[in-house]
């Protein structure tokens, strides 16, 4: 079998909507990169994949927050993108938020992506942090820690009645910061 029949095949058959060169190269056991990248242009330009971002390669359509996890790593999709569809915060943003080692807005496809640096030492734990496939996702809980973190208590919340104090007050250790600890047990009453 040839290696662009391979590489298409592979693409086109995972559930992973999103790939890069070094991922492709796992998935097809393909050792030589020159020779994948030839075979990726050739379905770039005949419209069977697409190349939204220069390394990244993808299906026709893909998953949002898959591409937001693959455009820098490690990152993690989180803040205001999960407080929204956790009806924490009420107020509509199409951008998805992510948490990493960077600061950075891309575009891609009309559809921006927020980066925003966090300490590395919270990378250690994945507490609080959800994995679905290529998708690293913050649970509620934690995106509204990482939003208190970052935002140094000047942020709003709409509801905050769907948070699991109980979750939040596990995670507090792991930003070890009596500053967040005090705000975030005056935001939601917990002792």
């Amino acid at each position: 079998m040839s290696l662009q029949k391979n590489v298409l095949e592979e693409i086109l058959s995972s559930p992973r909507t999103v790939f890069n060169v070094q991922s492709l190269r796992m998935l097809t056991e393909c050792e030589d990169s020159q020779k994948l990248t030839k075979s990726l242009h050739y379905y770039v330009k005949g419209g069977k994949i697409r190349n939204p971002r220069r390394g990244i390669y993808t299906k026709a359509t893909y998953d949002e927050k898959e591409m937001a996890c693959s455009l820098f790593r490690p990152a993690y999709v989180s803040l205001e993108y999960v407080l929204q569809r956790s009806g924490i915060v009420f107020q509509y943003d199409d951008a998805v938020t992510c948490v990493s080692y960077l600061n950075r807005i891309v575009e891609i496809d009309d559809k921006a992506y927020l980066f925003r640096i966090i300490n590395p030492e919270l990378w250690i734990g994945m507490d609080g942090i959800v994995q679905q496939d290529n998708i690293l996702i913050a649970t509620p809980e934690r995106a509204f820690l990482d939003m208190v973190y970052l935002s140094a208590g000047n942020c709003y919340f709409d509801n905050l009645h769907p948070l699991n104090k109980i979750k939040v007050k596990q995670l507090l250790p792991l930003y070890q910061s009596k500053v967040l600890t005090k705000r975030v047990t005056e935001l939601l009453n917990i002792k």
